[in-house]
């Protein structure tokens, strides 16, 4: 992973961060909100939630610095994590799925999201708006292979507002809160997560400007090598921050998981490729293959009839279906049980084509044998072919390579995609 810079925090040994009260108030002004001259409290509000006619003459967004007239202050904030950059530029590149609340998860080990926000300070009656903000947020998440560890990356970055009358957007706040939560009963006995020292931050606009970016890291303690017992440490953990907005003028606004991040630690041993490690639990796997490739066409081809025309597919049976393309498949470790739809593609085999012993060729199954889809499941969705026994061991060997690449443990789902 290329992060090389992150803020060095002692280890909080505790299980589980606290959850925040919905309604957050603003850490550091000390400052209770204050009544509007019409005797209406003020508030933050969305900006898409108000009409467009309710938003004229407020549709001129000055940089933060140009509003306080501080040549010295930044007028943009750029990142300063250079090892960040390829994936914020690869974020801005998916901005719809980037804005959601999970973000765009690039894969395994690479998260991030881009939250465009835009806030309007105004009456609880509509009738008064004193000011706007608006900001980018970013978060980006990195997972390890190797480790049991996941760092955040956040910030709130190109700030920009405009006010009315006497309000002072340089006492507007805005705050990031974290909170981590495990799920007790996907984990393995005993889960244990250790977040940062620091899963807060409510500043002042300008403290933002100056300084966007900072790191949180947490962590999952191990118990050494387990594994061999059936003990896998795995945690699953679910990563949340609330995002708020403050004036010495308003009411708090508070958005309520603005950011979701799932994540896995765990200690499976050699399965997984490397002993130990953390992933992103919502990523999509995918195993891709091309019908143009040498190396496994026939592989390639077998698995396009499959999931394409599996009436050219044995064993043949009417509105036959076969998964992997939109309904995943699910990795299977137990040996015995691998062996077993082998076992059972080999005899649809040789009921097929005959004894093909003393050929090039090989029994060719998908769903693979590895798979919990495999021929034993019982439901006959699958299918098997014959052909060059090279290509079939060529397309093994990058299943297994993907398996471990993903840190792909038992259950973990994962799709097939066949390009030409």
């Amino acid at each position: 992973m290329r992060i090389r810079r992150r803020l060095t925090r002692a280890a909080a040994t505790v299980s589980v961060i606290s959850l925040l009260t919905v309604a957050l108030t603003a850490a550091g002004s000390g400052a209770e909100p204050v009544s509007a001259p019409d005797g209406d409290q003020l508030g933050f509000v969305d900006a898409a939630t108000l009409p467009a006619d309710e938003l004229k003459g407020l549709d001129r967004p000055q940089p933060l610095a140009a509003y306080t007239g501080d040549p010295a202050a930044r007028t943009a904030a750029e990142p300063t994590l250079a090892a960040d950059e390829d994936l914020r530029t690869q974020c801005e590149a998916q901005a719809e799925k980037a804005k959601t609340a999970q973000g765009w998860i690039k894969s395994r080990f690479e998260s991030c999201q881009k939250r465009p926000y835009d806030l309007v300070l105004r009456n609880k009656q509509g009738t008064q708006s004193i000011g706007r903000l608006w900001f980018d947020m970013w978060t980006l998440g990195f997972a390890y292979d190797g480790s049991r560890r996941v760092d955040y990356t956040a910030s709130i970055e190109n700030i920009r507002v405009q006010t009315v009358g006497t309000e002072d957007a340089t006492k507007w706040r805005v705050g990031q809160h974290f909170r981590s939560t495990i799920n007790a009963s996907s984990s393995d006995p005993d889960p244990k997560l250790t977040p940062p020292q620091t899963t807060s931050r409510d500043e002042l606009l300008g403290a933002w400007d100056s300084t966007p970016l900072w790191t949180l890291t947490y962590t999952s303690p191990d118990k050494g090598a387990l594994y061999s017992s059936g003990n896998q440490q795995r945690v699953y953990a679910t990563v949340v921050m609330d995002v708020t907005a403050d004036s010495p003028n308003a009411t708090s606004y508070t958005e309520v998981d603005a950011y979701r991040s799932g994540v896995r630690f765990d200690y499976a041993g050699p399965v997984a490729g490397k002993y130990k490690g953390t992933v992103f639990t919502e990523a999509r796997v995918e195993l891709s293959m091309s019908q143009s490739d040498p190396d496994v066409d026939e592989s390639a081809l077998h698995i396009d009839d499959a999931q394409k025309r599996p009436e050219r597919t044995f064993p043949s049976w009417p509105n036959k279906t076969v998964p992997g393309a939109s309904e995943p498949l699910h990795r299977l470790i137990d040996a015995d049980e691998q062996q077993k739809n082998r076992s059972k593609s080999i005899a649809t085999c040789n009921n097929v084509w005959g004894d093909y012993s003393g050929t090039s060729l090989q029994c060719d199954e998908y769903p693979f044998a590895s798979t919990k889809e495999g021929s034993n499941k019982g439901d006959d969705r699958y299918s098997v072919r014959l052909i060059e026994g090279a290509d079939n061991e060529e397309g093994g060997r990058r299943l297994n390579t993907m398996y471990t690449l993903n840190r792909m443990l038992d259950g973990d789902p994962f799709y097939v995609k066949i390009t030409r």
